[in-house]
């Protein structure tokens, strides 16, 4: 049996890194071996430290997409399981990325030369941003050109995953799924929670699906999606935090993304996507930010009280990356101080997203 390529993507903040983790615990309930690769524009990813602390084989493309650097995606790729590919591959690609059939997925097939049955290609659908952005809001968060690129992303799907489907009001689901029939309207639809696993049948069964998968034809303007991707600032860090008392890792994480939240709302500046993960002796915890709108949550909790702690935080977020790192580093300091507790910042980056080259461009059907 070939190995089974499964790449889900979709914006930032759409919940691709709780999907990706869903789906491997379901397969290797069936005992398949399963990798992942994850891809960030940077290193300190946080998704690899959270799926590599519930116990998976992951490898990253760090330091650029997929798209940009295919050969790193196929080493990583090898470079999964020992000495033979897993039976699945789970691989999540940078949220703000799109035209990924025809950089990645129609290269896997012609050019790639290892046999790889490749799933249909699942776009999950950000709710928060997708319902503004595709009834036309005035206030929707982001320039049109980023639009561009979450609109792309729908377009070349091979099907639509809705996700949060147990947070939303039946009515909005409705509406979600009305608005994306009119606009996508061969694509299949599913509703799912990656969080509480609603839906994960009808997708397992979208993904065993066989055939010939990334066909769309898709045209796409490269200095739209170039500027796009630049209006976005990225950061990533690493923190290291120890108190002489004992501090709740939960709490401490939930307070620095609800300063920086209030930071963001306060200069009009839109979270793409805004996560924190915090380590400590085999126990860990994630907070997000997925919008302005939608607030702060805690969507892995550790239960954790600690004297240290690595802190990782990941900012996405449409302002100048100098002023988002002013940002990060002054929360995290009063977020610190307010539970008692010393940091030093290890790592920072922090930048804008330069133009997509791809490595390969096959944009003919085969």
């Amino acid at each position: 049996m070939n190995p089974h390529y499964i790449m889900i993507g979709g914006f930032l903040g759409a919940g691709k890194t709780t999907t990706v983790g869903r789906l491997a615990r379901h397969y290797m309930g069936q005992g398949l071996r399963v990798g992942i690769v994850t891809n960030d524009q940077t290193t300190d990813l946080v998704d690899t430290h959270s799926l590599r602390s519930q116990g998976f084989d992951v490898g990253e493309v760090a330091g650029s997409c997929f798209c940009c650097n295919f050969n790193a995606l196929t080493d990583t790729v090898e470079g999964l399981g020992q000495n033979q590919l897993p039976d699945v591959i789970l691989a999540e690609p940078v949220g703000s990325c799109t035209d990924l059939v025809a950089t990645v997925i129609r290269p896997l097939v012609q050019v790639y030369g290892k046999p790889l049955d490749v799933a249909p290609y699942g776009v999950i659908l950000k709710p928060s941003h997708g319902l503004k952005i595709l009834r036309g809001d005035t206030k929707r968060g982001f320039s049109p050109k980023a639009e561009y690129i979450f609109r792309k992303q729908l377009e070349e799907a091979d099907f639509i995953l809705i996700n949060r489907v147990d947070e939303l009001p039946p009515a909005e689901i409705d509406e979600l799924e009305s608005l994306l029939r009119a606009e996508f309207p061969e694509q299949p639809i599913l509703r799912v929670s990656a969080k509480s696993g609603q839906g994960f049948d009808a997708l397992t069964e979208m993904l065993a699906q066989q055939g010939q998968f990334g066909q769309r034809v898709m045209e796409v303007d490269y200095d739209i999606y170039a500027e796009g991707e630049a209006e976005l600032g990225w950061l990533n860090s690493q923190i290291n935090v120890v108190s002489s008392q004992p501090f709740d890792l939960d709490a401490l994480l939930l307070d620095i993304i609800g300063r920086l939240h209030q930071r963001f709302e306060t200069i009009g500046a839109e979270a793409a996507h805004l996560k924190t993960i915090g380590l400590c002796d085999g126990s860990y915890a994630v907070a997000n930010l997925v919008s302005n709108a939608t607030g702060p949550e805690l969507s892995l909790p550790s239960k954790t009280l600690t004297k240290s702690a690595n802190v990782v935080v990941n900012a996405r977020v449409a302002t100048d990356p100098a002023e988002l790192e002013t940002f990060v580093r002054g929360e995290v300091a009063a977020a610190c101080r307010a539970f008692g507790a010393s940091h030093e910042v290890t790592t920072l980056q922090s930048f804008r997203p330069g133009r997509p080259v791809p490595t390969h461009r096959i944009n003919e059907p085969v």
